[in-house]
């Protein structure tokens, strides 16, 4: 069970309003204002759609994205390749970790400054995920 709302501060509804994150007991939650309402939504629910988005990006690009890291990292040898495509590969364990710590505040902060949101309808759907910079062709989130 997630410790965090992983994406706190970036998830918005469909009317453009920031959503505050709270907690029931353990369990973090997006608070949706749903004219007056609050609609209390588990985070793990609308953090897994998010990170499903990310996967399917990611997903048939990991020998790719592994190479590109490795150089950014100044390792392109044959080791580093190899543990990076393996957590390329291994996403379902790195949400696992992120829901435990969150992304750093230093990190949302950036995020936000460029732009980057997450849409959710009031039901916690998310409806879309604005990445500045990223043109998406086809007509999914």
């Amino acid at each position: 069970m997630p410790n965090k709302a992983v994406f706190e501060g970036l998830v918005y509804d469909e009317y453009g309003q920031p959503v505050e994150t709270g907690w029931i007991g353990s369990e973090p939650y997006y608070i949706v204002d749903d004219a007056g309402f609050k609609r209390h939504i588990p985070a793990e629910d609308v953090d897994r759609q998010i990170w499903a988005h990310f996967q399917a990006q990611i997903e048939g690009h990991e020998d790719l994205l592994s190479e590109k890291a490795a150089e950014m990292l100044g390792q392109d040898d044959i080791f580093t390749l190899a543990a990076l495509q393996t957590q390329f590969k291994n996403m379902d364990a790195q949400y696992e970790k992120l829901a435990q710590i969150g992304i750093p505040e230093e990190s949302r902060v950036y995020l936000g400054m460029i732009g980057f949101r997450i849409i959710i309808s009031i039901h916690g759907e998310v409806l879309e995920i604005v990445q500045p910079g990223i043109v998406d062709d086809s007509d999914d989130l």
